[in-house]
């Protein structure tokens, strides 16, 4: 019997390489709207959080128009203007793959919005392989379990059959409010020391290990 038959991914630094894209666009942001720019840990303690909350630890004391104005101009950064590469990690879709060869359903939960999630679904063309995926704009922020349990529901799987698999602490806690498994991956926003602190069954540090974590028997 498999251990997990739901295998639910975080998409920014646990798929996709983008956490540096991330961190240049927001930094990029900054400048150009003259506010105090955020060091890369900084932003990269906020990757996995929806935008509204992501503003909120950066900058709690800016107006609704500020946070609108840092929206609008991350948006085009991260669209037209920021050349940083964003593939997705070596190895990722042969992952998918052996996961759904083995009989497990694939699924997203991501602090991306549903629009954002859409395009670069299309754009790597992994669309076909998950059943299922949850956005920032469609449930509470992570570490907010909704996101999980709304999935969890959809499929009609039990917390325990099901784990989630995230590069952030947001990740990992949203998955014990949710009272399921969670896997680190050491190669995208936090070490492996701190997704550790989250109490995760694994901290990997790279897809085929990612794999054996996921598919081994209790």
């Amino acid at each position: 019997m498999k251990r997990y038959e739901l295998v639910i991914f975080d998409w920014d630094g646990t798929l996709m390489d983008s956490v540096g894209k991330i961190v240049a666009c927001m930094q990029q942001t900054a400048k150009e709207l003259n506010l105090l720019v955020p060091t890369e840990t900084a932003v990269r303690d906020i990757i996995g959080l929806s935008m509204d909350e992501a503003l909120n630890v950066l900058y709690p004391s800016a107006s609704h128009q500020t946070r609108q104005n840092m929206i609008n101009v991350y948006r085009e950064q991260y669209l037209q203007l920021n050349q940083t590469p964003s593939p997705v990690f070596d190895g990722a879709e042969e992952l998918l793959l052996s996961l759904k060869a083995s009989g497990h359903q694939l699924a997203v939960a991501t602090g991306k919005a549903r629009a954002g999630l859409n395009r670069v679904l299309h754009e790597t063309g992994f669309t076909q392989h998950f059943v299922a995926s949850r956005c920032a704009d469609e449930a509470h922020s992570k570490p907010h379990p909704q996101m999980l349990q709304q999935l969890l529901q959809q499929l009609t799987v039990a917390p325990e059959k099901a784990v989630m698999i995230g590069d952030s602490i947001h990740d990992l806690n949203m998955a014990r409010n949710a009272g399921m498994d969670a896997i680190g991956v050491s190669y995208g926003a936090h070490s492996a020391e701190r997704l550790s602190a989250a109490l995760p069954v694994a901290v990997v540090s790279s897809t085929p290990d990612l794999y054996i974590a996921i598919t081994a028997q209790r």
